[in-house]
């Protein structure tokens, strides 16, 4: 059975090693260089035996504590170490003692001990230590770590640094801890007592359910007092729920615990990046509608204005055709041309003249208002859409994090390609050459005009004004010179109708003209100014574009790595049972 039993190991083993590899790969994908290390770690420490990190405060008694433990009768971890050279010791099996220094501060202690074939030993400094990276450096045992050992000094184990630890490990990691209070012999039993009840409920407060709790003392073990010094029931523990063919499976469930761990927190933070990527599509989805919303509001604003243009026109042509047609009946012209000959009264052509006069004035005026008031409706709108843009950008909804402790990275990136846009739309709507348009308007000494009398936003109205008035009565003044050169010439002996026909057919002509031109170089502006906006987000896009597929790639291998570890996860539990319960066959 033992055999059978390695051999089913080994195949697990292989295959949460194989998962491990693809989830380190992930961490590296997501570019978080701890998450990464820490997979890196628990990887290499597969195949290492069952892992007794040994945690607590500078002066609790860690190094003695182990000492007693191994009970070799020499000083494996230095007791008292000065905190300013001190370092982490592994203490693993060897058939012959011997001591590495791995970097500066770390050190691997080989020593031939029988019950380091089951376990390995790690002693760390202290949670406290003011050494630079040793915290790091013991944090970064704990997640491949299989047993937390928290030693506290008997006398006061409720200092705030251990505690705090102790949140790390039990909070982020959720590994099984035991409790040591060294150094019973310095205190009363009652004291004593008192303090392994508080710790006691301390654990339970935080989430302990039912917590292993020791009193020793390393020196009453090491002088012999095996019975006072309370390592007999640590080592019945370590016997019945640990060592004897135990460790190699509870290791390999703690692997497949520690990953899911991880892929939990990564999972977590995908969804996180996931609700950010979708609020980031729905806002700029939002400014899409909203400029299309806008740009149709506007486009309205100039089919009004020029319907309004087109009214007080065909007023004005309408009330000068009728006077036209009055003035060129036969009596009317008759009466006219003998005026002239015996007295100072206007000939039919300077009346004619004079008509084209007053038709000229009437339409400057007329058509100045309607521009006026139209201009003035058409600038608010477009107005508006730059500021509705600026606010939509600057309330945009931050769901992930820049100090997101897996990705803070791209939290930021997208913080910083916000903020940029921010800036970017401020000096957009800034600047008056973004808001005028000289392609579509022949005058463009009108504009430069305009345009230096403000900038941005503010001068829209009078861009709009310039181009519209410099557009209509460039119109309205080709009409009227036509009409002049139609009128030019005209004797008492021009036919009626051919003068009627001809002013008819120049009036469409401007009519049509004033339609087409007014609203097409209008709307083109509003359109152009649309896509100038649109292009602000240009790198926000960008962002997305590659979001949703980093999203996709990161979601297919996170899924992939959940069901692999979940199964070999249900498999472990129902075919390797852990020697001493009942086998499944």
């Amino acid at each position: 059975m033992t055999k059978l039993i390695n051999q089913n190991l080994q195949a697990y083993r292989a295959q949460v090693d194989e998962i491990i590899k693809d989830l380190h790969e992930l961490t590296i994908r997501i570019g978080n260089e701890e998450l990464a290390q820490t997979v890196s770690d628990l990887r290499n420490r597969i195949h290492e035996p069952f892992m007794f990190v040994i945690v607590g405060e500078v002066k609790a008694g860690k190094s003695s504590f182990i000492n007693a433990l191994l009970d070799t009768g020499k000083e494996v971890a230095r007791v008292a170490p000065q905190p300013m050279t001190d370092t982490i010791q592994q203490i693993l099996y060897g058939e012959t003692e011997e001591s590495i220094q791995v970097n500066p501060f770390l050190k691997k202690i080989l020593l031939p001990v029988e019950i380091l074939k089951e376990i390995a030993i790690v002693d760390t400094p202290g949670t406290n230590t003011i050494v630079e990276n040793h915290q790091q450096i013991t944090e970064s045992f704990i997640p491949a770590s299989d047993l937390i050992v928290f030693v506290f000094e008997a006398k006061n184990p409720y200092r705030q640094s251990a505690w705090e630890f102790f949140d790390f490990i039990h909070a982020d990691w959720r590994k099984k801890v035991i409790f040591v209070l060294q150094q019973k012999d310095l205190m009363p039993a009652e004291d004593l007592e008192v303090n392994m009840r508080g710790v006691r409920e301390y654990a339970e407060k935080k989430g302990i359910n039912q917590p292993k709790l020791f009193a020793v003392s390393a020196k009453q073990e090491q002088e012999g007092q095996k019975e006072e010094s309370g390592f007999g029931p640590v080592r019945a523990y370590i016997n019945e729920n640990i060592t004897g063919g135990k460790a190699p499976i509870l290791k390999l469930r703690n692997n497949i615990e520690t990953s899911l761990n991880i892929h939990e927190r990564i999972d977590k933070g995908l969804d996180l990046r996931k609700a950010q990527y979708k609020a980031d599509v729905e806002f700029r989805q939002d400014i899409h509608e909203t400029l299309e919303k806008q740009e149709v509001k506007s486009l309205k604003q100039v089919d009004v204005l020029v319907e309004n243009l087109l009214a007080g026109y065909d007023r004005i042509t309408r009330q000068k055709q009728d006077e036209l047609n009055s003035g060129l009946s036969f009596f009317s012209l008759l009466k006219r041309t003998f005026s002239s000959i015996f007295s100072k009264n206007a000939s039919a052509k300077d009346w004619l003249e004079g008509l084209a006069k007053d038709m000229e004035a009437g339409l400057n005026e007329e058509l100045k208002g309607k521009l006026n008031s139209g201009v003035i409706d058409l600038a608010d709108s477009i107005q508006q859409m730059a500021k509705i843009i600026d606010l939509k950008i600057r309330s945009s909804k931050t769901i992930l994090r820049d100090d997101h402790e897996l990705f803070s990275d791209i939290a930021e990136k997208r913080n910083n390609i916000l903020k940029d846009l921010q800036e970017q739309f401020t000096r957009f709507v800034s600047r008056t050459e973004n808001f005028t348009d000289e392609s579509l308007f022949p005058d463009k000494s009108i504009i430069s005009t305009t345009a230096a009398t403000g900038s941005g936003l503010a001068v829209v109205g009078m861009i709009l004004a310039a181009v519209a008035q410099g557009m209509v009565f460039d119109i309205t003044g080709g009409i009227l010179t036509a009409i002049g050169l139609l009128f030019a010439g005209i004797s008492s002996r021009v036919k009626r109708k051919k003068i009627l026909e001809g002013f008819t057919t120049e009036v469409g002509k401007g009519r049509t003209r004033m339609e087409e031109e007014v609203s097409t170089n209008l709307k083109t502006y509003i359109s152009n100014l649309k896509v100038r906006i649109e292009g602000n987000f240009e790198r926000f896009d960008l962002l997305l574009e590659k979001e949703e597929e980093q999203i996709a790639r990161l979601g297919q291998m996170h899924e992939s790595i959940t069901k692999r570890l979940e199964e070999v996860s249900a498999s472990l539990e129902g075919k390797v049972k852990v020697p001493g319960k009942e086998e499944e066959e």
